[in-house]
This record gives structure tokens, C-alpha cells and sequence, in this order.
């Protein structure tokens, strides 16, 4: 064989090798990730925070299976709109579960269930730290504190985002029952302008000129419920999950 072509051949050839090896790695090491978990089926039950059409707080409850299965997806939604973004934040939901808690969500079908009357919106992306928890409790077959709530989004990197109407949703949580309510890092105050005017007349014209004064309300000390700070899923999990 010429010796050129020998030279161009062999570190292809070492390069194959290595990438094989470390694909092979990789893939051992996710199948190590996975933890055992012994369940035939485990129900989770999770109040989520809402808006309905008139813009005041509402409470849905969101119920959340884990049985043995093929990895399916399956939703009972009642009279919901933005099915786009509740269907992505479940999705999203379950891919954080799996990382959080190592467990294979593909040997398990999980089943949403939400039923609402008069709601514009379930939360759509907002509603995404709540499934997010429900659907961590279902895989380990764990109850979830019944006085605590949240509202956030979730994020691939297991962080809460900001949402909005979260003094609303307070007011819903405490009415509900609820003696925590969990809300995204910097929500725990909320802060507004309140437009003001002020006229004068001049030469028979009146001149108004309007600013602007801003308001800031302590939202857990404006409806009386405990509000706290989370940055992340891991966090919102010490406050939710019986052990």
C-alpha cells in the first residue's frame, strides 16, 4: 500500500478507535445515572396557581400517574387554552424530573390530568415549576405537602423563571388553604407606577403633565401568607416533598 496513503489512513483509524471508546463511555455512564425504582403506580396531586378570564386567582388541581410503561405522554385537559405551552411545559416537566431524580421516565407512562371551568389560562408556561414538582413525586412515589404552592416557569438548566400576576395568584393560594407559596427569585416583591397628573392653567390653557410614582408591595405581607424566594427546582423540592 502506498506509504502516503498509509499515513492518511492510520490516524483515521485512531480516531474511529477513540471516538468509539468514548461513545461507549458515555452511554455506560447515563445508563449508571439511572437509579432502581420499585413502583407499579404512584398518584400525585398538585394545586396550581391560575389566572381565570377575569384576571383574579384561581386554584386547579393538577393530578399527576406514574405506571410502568413505554415512556408515553398523556394528557386530560378540560376546556384548556394554550395547549402549546401546557403541552411543552410538560414536556420540559418530565425531562427535568428525569435529571432531578435519575430515574428512567421511559420505563413509565405518566398521565396529566387538569380540569378547570372559565379559565383563560392554566398557566401555560407558568404552571411548568408545579408539573415539574408533581411529576418528580409521581416517579419517586412521594407525597407532596398539600399547604405548599409555587408559581415559575422551568428551564432545561432545572432553573424557575419569572411569571406574571403573582400577587393575584397569592391571594388564590392563601384562599386555597395555603400557608407557603413559593414564587421565582426577585417576585417576592412587586413593584409598579402609578401614573399621577398634575394640571395647571395658564393663560386660559391648561398644561398636564403626568409622572409617574413607583409603588412597592411585599406580597407575602399584603395578602398574609409566607412567600419564598426559589431559584431553582431543588430548592422548591425541601419545601414540597414529604420524605
Amino acid at each position: 500500500m502506498n506509504k502516503k496513503l498509509m499515513e492518511l489512513i492510520i490516524p483515521i483509524i485512531i480516531l474511529v478507535f477513540i471516538l468509539g471508546l468514548g461513545i461507549g463511555y458515555s452511554l455506560q455512564k447515563i445508563e449508571k445515572e439511572y437509579v432502581v425504582v420499585n413502583q407499579t403506580y404512584s398518584k400525585v396531586t398538585i394545586n396550581l396557581a391560575a389566572i381565570d378570564n377575569n384576571g383574579n386567582g384561581a386554584i386547579i388541581p393538577l393530578i399527576v400517574e406514574a405506571k410502568p410503561g413505554s415512556g408515553k405522554i398523556l394528557t386530560d385537559i378540560d376546556k384548556l387554552l394554550f395547549w402549546v405551552d401546557t403541552q411543552y411545559s410538560i414536556q420540559l416537566a418530565k425531562f427535568v424530573a428525569e435529571d432531578v431524580t435519575h430515574v428512567d421516565a421511559s420505563k413509565f407512562d405518566l398521565v396529566y390530568t387538569i380540569q378547570g371551568e372559565n379559565l383563560s389560562v392554566v398557566g401555560g408556561p407558568s404552571a411548568g415549576a408545579a408539573i415539574t414538582i408533581a411529576t418528580i413525586a409521581a416517579l419517586e412515589n412521594k407525597t407532596i405537602k398539600p399547604d405548599v404552592m409555587i408559581t415559575g416557569t422551568i428551564n432545561e438548566d432545572e432553573t424557575i423563571g419569572e411569571v406574571g400576576a403573582v400577587l393575584e395568584k397569592a391571594e388564590a393560594a392563601k384562599q386555597s388553604g395555603a400557608t407557603l407559596f413559593l414564587v421565582p427569585k426577585g417576585e417576592g416583591i412587586e413593584t409598579t407606577l402609578e401614573p399621577q397628573e398634575k394640571c395647571t392653567e395658564s393663560l386660559g390653557f391648561i398644561y398636564c403633565q403626568t409622572t409617574y410614582k413607583r409603588i412597592t408591595t411585599n406580597i407575602g405581607e399584603t395578602v398574609g401568607i409566607r412567600v419564598v424566594e426559589v431559584s431553582n427546582i431543588e430548592e422548591a423540592l425541601n419545601y414540597f416533598l414529604n420524605a
